[in-house]
């Protein structure tokens, strides 16, 4: 019996894997544990390659000019989860991100080189539809963007302030606490109460004597006062309803479903932000994050035509005139996207694009805007992928950043 399972195991392993937009795969590299499959181990890998062209470039650290054009690693992971009954699930992600030239290292030992854990959590179900569980997770909050998959984007990338609080409160959009998470008919909903992270983007900050806030809440203040973060994200859908086994929100399914959501949510870190008065004294500032979205992705005609659209509004308070880099600012914010697949016959399918967003940067009393141009190209879904972008980034007054991205990607 023993060697009936690991011959059907390496038969799935060479013939199946799923993706949105390729019939080609089945349920995965899945690893059946018993003979109807209710108890298995399932492997997903996947790497997305870039090169990428600026003509504008900071000068590195030694005041030497940059070459225009870049290659790095985006991403490289390995996620794999098991349901050993009905009632227990278990998930374990790790690898690295943007791996280049100046973050590799001689023997692979530098920080820049090395795998970290992106998940680790258990979860217990609580009847068909509902379920607890905790670790290092990421049931988000604020918007579906917060919760993206990296394995079906539709642009390039995700927006990146939508990832509000990567580096601030979490490791690289994860935080370790307890969630909540299911589904009322077509209401699904996902909560969590977390633990702040000590050692973020600011872990060296401190608040200049009547200046802006900085995100130190936990580390100045103390974890009795400011070491819990709360986050919720809250959706309907109208058409098909979309899984809500794993966390993670596809991006565009290219006509597999029809699928037209609408969702709210929030996160909110008391005391997260400091201050410092006029004599030094430190107090806390709420930061509070808030989402409104909306999804909507549907075949079109014949010949596998296909709508990708997606609108966001984020108002995100940080604390007063919080900024950091171009990246984080308290302010608002409106995204949108849009895609759509070219009807054919072909197996390989073609999806332009355009996104566009604008953002209020109150420290600033001044706006950033960016846009974005691109098409992806599917052999095979968004198991074999190549996607072409142009970026144009102006921050306030900066004069604009314009970049050109390829991007490869495989996933099975």
């Amino acid at each position: 019996m023993k060697k009936t399972y690991l011959i059907a195991a390496l038969l799935l392993l060479s013939l199946k894997a799923f993706s949105q937009g390729s019939p080609d795969y089945g349920a995965g590299m899945k690893f059946n544990l018993n003979e109807d499959g209710s108890k298995y181990l399932r492997v997903i890998s996947w790497a997305q390659i870039w090169g990428q062209y600026n003509s504008d470039r900071p000068l590195d650290g030694n005041g030497n000019e940059q070459a225009d054009l870049d290659f790095s690693v985006r991403r490289a992971r390995v996620l794999m989860y098991a349901q050993i009954n009905k009632d227990f699930l278990i998930l374990t992600h790790f690898g690295l991100n943007s791996l280049n030239a100046d973050s590799m290292s001689p023997t692979g030992k530098g920080d820049g080189s090395q795998l970290f854990l992106h998940d680790v959590w258990a979860q217990y179900s609580l009847g068909k539809d509902h379920a607890l569980g905790g670790g290092l997770h990421y049931w988000n909050g604020i918007s579906r963007l917060n919760n993206q998959s990296t394995l079906n984007i539709m642009t390039l990338d995700n927006q990146r302030q939508a990832w509000a609080t990567l580096g601030l409160s979490d490791q690289f959009a994860r935080h370790i606490g307890m969630y909540a998470k299911g589904a009322f008919g077509k209401f699904q909903y996902r909560v969590a109460i977390n633990s702040a992270s000590n050692s973020n983007l600011q872990a060296t900050a401190v608040p200049v004597n009547g200046g802006a806030a900085t995100y130190t809440g936990s580390r100045l203040l103390g974890s009795k006062e400011a070491g819990k973060t709360y986050s919720g994200y809250f959706e309907y859908g109208f058409l098909d309803a979309e899984s809500n086994f794993l966390p993670y929100k596809v991006g565009t399914y290219l006509g597999t479903k029809k699928v037209f959501n609408v969702g709210a949510g929030f996160f909110s870190h008391p005391n997260g932000a400091v201050i410092a008065n006029g004599s030094g004294v430190l107090s806390g500032e709420d930061v509070s994050v808030f989402g409104l979205d909306a999804f909507y992705d549907v075949p079109v005609g014949t010949q596998g035509a296909a709508l990708t659209a997606y609108a966001l509004y984020q108002n995100s308070d940080y604390g007063k005139n919080y900024r950091l880099g171009t990246t984080y600012e308290t302010g608002s914010m409106i995204h949108g996207h849009v895609g759509y697949v070219i009807p054919g016959k072909s197996k390989t399918r073609f999806q332009p694009y355009i996104s566009y967003d604008d953002r209020k940067i109150d420290a600033l009393n001044d706006n950033a805007t960016q846009l974005g141009i691109g098409a992806n190209a599917f052999f095979s879904g968004h198991h074999s992928k190549l996607t072409l972008e142009y970026q144009t980034l102006k921050y306030a007054t900066n004069k604009a950043v314009n970049t050109i991205t390829l991007q490869a990607m495989i996933y099975l």
